[in-house]
């Protein structure tokens, strides 16, 4: 009896407790009727405007139950302000219907094991509205080596339909999203498919709610807390606005490496603070810390139509103040910029700060920070406890130049290579999601966060760290002692005077040359193997193979053939005039630089404003930015990334025309290294025999085409375009053996026999 009492009770409680919280709720949206309150969506620069009063809301808003008056906030941080990202999904469970996912669950490995990793990309539906942004997502899928047209082969599938924002008050807005995605021929529940995200949840609580039941599906998602991150499943993105760069990005703005680093102002931010509702604590805190002097903190509650309705007894102060500092001012000549959380995690700040060698300083309790799961971010950014935010001055005050130094170098070198354009971004998603399915192949820590990074890394050519040229500095390893040369022969050989004959010979007299690959693309047979000169000084053979290749493929020059044993290559024409001692000299000279491009024949490009697009030049100039490759030394990673690594129709735009694979090569070194090649002396230059004697003629020399210049020029701006940006850089360095003219003593000279 008394049990039946107590639950009577109880009862009774809950049901008293309904009746005061809806009433509540009605009373608030009754009260003070002429007087709109604004509901919210994200405007270009980072968190929210007004977008309709309450009054055009429907039932199919889905928010008109969970509206809740916010008084103006005090300085004080309350409890409510810092409540956990758990504790609100313990209240939507439903949000998180694929919790439990990791990709032993959730990830059929293998649809990968039977063709690779190939991701595939529905057809678009009809009708449907797609941003900028996600169709610069998918266009950066497209143009990836793991594309491909055929879902039977897929490893990947990537919706058509834009998932971006999920915020049921944008424009962006898709309704319906589950009925249409359950539909899809492939879908299985979400299985082996990848969903992109940039905004969820909606006003006021901002949940991480797409507002569609994702399954089994990957999220790649901005403003990601740790509460909802599936640990080694999703991924955390950053988040980006609609004029993020697709493919032609802005390098970092630290151009030199000046000692001390600081810059005129230690800590600054500039933006817009909340009176109300979540993450308004963490801005309205931000004034305790300001001085005006070297810690400039600015906030602004001039944001939406009716903020004169929410403002506190700050607000016209503060908008007075802000209005007097200059963002970008501010942005290039502070040494910290905070990144405080917005209504979500994610904040536009932390890329703008990332971009501009400003230390980011993030106060966002919980969130997961982008690509978190392979970027070591404590060698960049500072992430610090909301609740600490008084500590700030004197923590940063304590740090030395030389960690400042850095951090701001490792901001650059992730900015540059994950996070200045959507399609990095992308790739960067990619590559994590391969190492997954594939982690007998990942990469290391050690490739992620260090030079060239892991966009351009091949597990494929090999996972040990030694046989990259990158790392044999960081690595204290010697770069190799000998190459292999490898001479393209699209001619005949008549005699023993031929050029190539007199080439071989040179090369076998070179100490440093342990192997001989002729790649023979003439339809006339090779000379015997009795012909080839290959015998050394000393009396030993050079080794000599001979790759009869399909005379058509002028490309392949380049590919990565299993007979290359040698760790660098000379890359040889067979006109190619080097006695031995330049070939000796040059290949020291290589062995300074291991990850550039080292050679003879030297050429610039330059722009022309006119006609808005990159020309070729073989002029004399007192810079260069590409070396030919009819005899140049380029390690043998190159030739991997070229075979496997660059976007097929790169390769069939080279044999169409079989007259740009030295400036596919450049281009691909260009982006690896972000450093020009390197030329070297030589004492004969290449000559134009086009003209016999006075007389007209055909062109004997491609040098003197017209039409070699043209094409030459056609792939120079289609190379520039597939990379999206001009990888190519200028030098004036040149490199001469020492005492090479000098009237002094034979004797004195290392290499007497170059003047020869």
């Amino acid at each position: 009896m008394q049990a039946k009492k107590r639950y009577i009770a109880l009862l009774l409680s809950l049901f008293t407790v309904t009746i005061v919280y809806y009433g509540s709720q009605k009373v608030f949206v009754t009260w003070n009727s002429d007087q709109p309150v604004p509901l919210f969506k994200r405007d270009a620069t980072d968190d929210i405007l007004p977008q309709k009063s309450m009054a055009h809301l429907t039932e199919d808003d889905s928010v008109s139950s969970k509206l809740t008056f916010f008084a103006d906030q005090e300085d004080e941080f309350t409890d409510d302000d810092y409540k956990s990202p758990m504790e609100s999904i313990r209240t939507h469970k439903s949000v998180y219907k694929g919790r439990k996912c990791r990709m032993d669950t959730c990830f059929d490995f293998e649809r990968c094991h039977a063709n690779g990793f190939k991701v595939y990309i529905y057809p678009e539906p009809d009708g449907e509205k797609t941003s900028a942004n996600y169709r610069n997502i998918l266009d950066a899928i497209r143009t990836s080596r793991y594309y491909t047209e055929n879902p039977e082969k897929a490893c990947l599938f990537v919706l058509a339909y834009d998932t971006l924002d999920r915020d049921k008050l944008s424009d962006d807005y898709i309704k319906k999203l589950g009925s249409k995605v359950s539909r899809l021929k492939y879908w299985n529940n979400g299985r082996n498919h990848l969903i992109f995200n940039l905004y969820s949840g909606t006003w006021p609580d901002y949940l991480e709610d797409l507002n569609f039941d994702i399954g089994e599906a990957i999220l790649a998602k901005a403003s990601l807390s740790k509460a909802s991150y599936r640990e080694g499943f999703d991924i955390s993105l950053p988040l980006f606005g609609k004029t993020h760069p697709a493919k032609q990005g802005v390098a970092g703005f630290l151009k030199r490496n000046l000692f001390p680093p600081v810059r005129k102002y230690l800590l600054t931010f500039k933006g817009k603070r909340y009176t109300y509702g979540i993450g308004s604590s963490t801005r309205n805190a931000l004034y305790h810390i300001h001085n005006g002097e070297d810690i400039v903190m600015l906030t602004t509650c001039r944001h939406g139509k009716h903020w004169e309705y929410h403002m506190d007894k700050r607000c016209l102060a503060d908008n007075e103040e802000y209005e007097k500092w200059d963002y970008a001012e501010l942005l290039h000549n502070s040494t910290f910029c905070m990144v405080p959380r917005g209504r979500r995690l994610g904040s536009f700040r932390f890329l703008e700060s990332l971009q501009a060698a400003c230390i980011p300083l993030v106060l966002a309790n919980g969130w997961k920070l982008p690509f978190e799961e392979v970027i070591d971010w404590s060698k960049a950014m500072i992430p610090w406890e909301e609740r600490l935010l008084l500590q700030v001055p004197s923590m940063i005050r304590e740090i030395d130049m030389d960690s400042i130094m850095l951090m701001k170098q490792q901001s650059q070198f992730l900015w540059n290579t994950y996070f200045s354009t959507v399609s990095n971004i992308v790739q960067t998603t990619l590559e994590i999601i391969n190492d997954r399915v594939f982690p007998e192949l990942a990469r290391s820590p050690e490739v992620w966060n260090s030079k060239p990074g892991a966009l351009v890394y091949l597990p494929t050519y090999s996972n040990d760290l030694h046989d990259y040229p990158a790392f044999y500095d960081t690595l204290g390893l010697q770069s190799p002692t000998n190459f292999t040369a490898v001479i393209q022969a699209i001619s005949p050989v008549t005699s023993s005077a031929a050029p190539i004959i007199k080439l071989v010979r040179s090369l076998s007299q070179s100490a440093a040359c342990s192997q001989i690959i002729i790649l023979w693309h003439c339809d006339k047979p090779p000379p015997s193997s009795s012909r080839w000169p290959t015998e050394s000084s000393k009396g030993s053979k050079t080794p000599l193979t001979v790759i009869n290749d399909n005379p058509k493929l002028i490309g392949r020059r380049f590919f990565l053939f299993d007979d290359i044993k040698s760790d660098v290559v000379l890359s040889l024409d067979e006109d190619t005039v080097l006695n031995t001692e330049e070939i000796d000299f040059s290949f020291e000279v290589w062995r300074t630089f291991p990850e550039r491009i080292v050679g003879f024949p030297a050429r610039s490009h330059l722009w022309d404003e006119n006609r808005s697009k990159w020309l070729y030049t073989s002029k004399w100039q007192n810079s260069y930015s590409i070396i030919l490759t009819g005899a140049a030394y380029i390690h043998r990673y190159y030739f991997a990334l070229y075979s496997e690594w660059l976007p097929q129709s790169s390769r069939v735009l080279v044999n169409e025309l079989g007259n740009c694979e030295d400036l596919l090569m450049n281009h691909l070194v260009g982006h690896v290294t972000k450093l020009p090649p390197i030329k070297v002396t030589q004492k004969k230059q290449y000559k134009d025999t086009s003209a016999i004697q006075g007389q007209k003629t055909e062109p004997q020399s491609r040098w003197a085409d017209p039409k070699h210049f043209a094409e030459r020029q056609t792939c120079m701006n289609k190379f520039t375009e597939m990379f999206g940006y001009m990888p190519l850089s200028a030098s004036q360095v040149r490199f001469d053996p020492m005492l090479y003219k000098d009237n002094v003593s034979v004797l004195r000279k290392r290499y007497p026999k170059i003047e020869i």
